[in-house]
């Protein structure tokens, strides 16, 4: 009889998802509507990351074609005349350069002077371009370390409130129970939900972030050989 009765409790108990959010303990509810928030959070990042990031690299690397197909190596160029993505920027600041030197001296023994500001200037724009590249990515380090800890936190409050269950009730029947730390564990469930992702996307944004500094490193170097060349022989095109 009383497993039967055990039995018609638990049966009697509604798992579904809704019923465990609804009927979930105040402040367990807070822990997973904002685990919920994170998780919405991470996906908008990832998806502009996605866009952004790789729209980024692919019209660096259609710049840098050009500039080996010999279009955009003109340093006498206006910096508004050689796009706006990031390659183009990191060209533009080489240009600015040479532009301020054929004003005041281009004297070739004022050449390596002229290499060491274009290069220290296409520094300082890789920097910016990658901090730009980067935003957002302190958002999903965030939500993938703390959101784990979170929904345990939740979970340690469901599961404590139903030992308190059993106290006032005096009754340790699965129908007691089992509703509470089903709520207690579908917080930590949440938290590797909301985790999980931004971990996965944060290690990936990360290499890629790596390869777009490094392939506009590479293309700095590329474009101070040309200026180089170009400023040891000002007349040559």
């Amino acid at each position: 009889m009383e497993s039967e009765a055990i039995g018609t409790a638990a049966s009697n108990t509604d798992f579904s998802l809704l019923s465990l959010v609804f009927d979930a303990d105040p402040v367990v509810k807070l822990v997973l509507l904002f685990l919920l928030g994170a998780s919405i959070w991470s996906w908008m990042v990832i998806a502009e990351k996605l866009f952004s990031l790789g729209g980024a690299r692919r019209k660096a690397k259609q710049f840098e074609a050009a500039f080996w197909g010999g279009r955009t190596e003109d340093f006498d160029m206006r910096p508004g005349q050689v796009g706006s993505d990031a390659a183009g920027r990191v060209f533009a600041s080489a240009a600015r350069e040479w532009s301020d030197a054929k004003r005041g001296m281009p004297a070739p023994a004022e050449a390596a002077a002229l290499v060491s500001r274009a290069e220290r200037s296409m520094r300082a724009t890789v920097d910016r371009e990658i901090g730009k590249a980067g935003k957002g990515l302190g958002v999903l380090a965030t939500i993938g370390s703390a959101s784990p800890f979170i929904g345990l936190f939740g979970t340690v409050w469901g599961i404590m409130n139903a030992f308190l269950n059993i106290a006032a009730q005096q009754d340790t029947s699965l129908g007691t129970v089992a509703g509470p730390i089903a709520e207690a564990l579908f917080a930590t469930g949440m938290g590797l939900v909301a985790a999980i992702p931004a971990v996965i996307f944060y290690n990936k944004f990360t290499g890629d972030l790596t390869s777009f500094g490094d392939q506009l490193d590479t293309f700095s170097q590329d474009v101070l050989v040309r200026l180089s060349r170009r400023a040891s022989d000002p007349g040559r095109d």
